[in-house]
């Protein structure tokens, strides 16, 4: 998926410890042992996440499965927030679930069946990868993925849900015990522009929890009012 408004400078983060004095004729052990009391600077999860995602794709690649990129990382690669936080999603067919896990476990990843029913998790470079068959409780379909934009994540190219059946996924997800709004919110308003509001409209608004939230987008000017619905109260 960054510096932060109010964060220090790179270099005051970073700056090492203040050098210990040499004493003596050990000077040398003196170093050595200043250096092993120095912390580990913590990884930078957002680029570990980003190359685990090229590490998956470029597998998925080579083997020719049709795949497209969801989640975060998508929402990165169309240019929305890059704050990456947890894992990478990967669209795949219900039909090649079987065979992407084991060209994974080949290539020397670790790939396991959660207790969900929709997915396979595997772990690439120390990080959670998704590899997704049911998307917003719909199966992947060849359409789908054929609807993927190619794009860049960094330096490797590859197919990344179209920004619309992004958003609709997300809205789809919604439901009465899962609807953070505030995690959706800056994307919509990131990504307003490359979205089909209409298709996600009659994909999406016929349940009350994305129904709401299209609603909160209008009221917030994000986009505009629905007029096919004549106004609402």
């Amino acid at each position: 998926m960054t510096e932060h408004p109010g964060e220090a400078a790179p270099a005051e983060r970073n700056a090492p410890a203040a050098p210990r004095p040499a004493t003596g004729t050990g000077g040398g052990q003196d170093r050595r042992e200043a250096d092993e009391g120095l912390e580990e600077l913590p990884p930078n999860l957002t680029q570990a996440i980003l190359e685990a995602t090229k590490q998956v794709a470029s597998l998925l690649k080579g083997a020719g499965y049709p795949f497209a990129l969801a989640g975060s990382v998508a929402v990165y690669a169309h240019g929305g927030p890059g704050n990456l936080q947890h894992d990478a999603d990967f669209c795949i067919l219900p039909e090649d679930a079987d065979t992407v896990a084991a060209t994974l476990r080949d290539a020397g990843l670790e790939v396991y069946t959660p207790p969900e029913d929709w997915l396979l998790k595997a772990r690439c470079m120390g990080q959670d990868i998704d590899l997704i068959f049911e998307l917003a409780r719909q199966p992947v379909t060849r359409e789908l993925l054929g609807r993927a934009e190619e794009l860049p994540v960094e330096s490797v190219r590859m197919p990344v849900l179209s920004v619309t059946d992004l958003l609709a996924s997300l809205l789809n997800a919604f439901t009465e015990h899962h609807c953070d709004f505030g995690a959706v919110l800056p994307i919509a308003r990131a990504l307003r522009e490359k979205v089909d509001w209409s298709r996600v409209r009659r994909e999406c608004g016929s349940e009350p929890m994305p129904d709401a939230f299209l609603y909160l987008l209008e009221r917030l000017q994000v986009i505009s009012p629905d007029d096919d619905r004549g106004g609402r109260p």
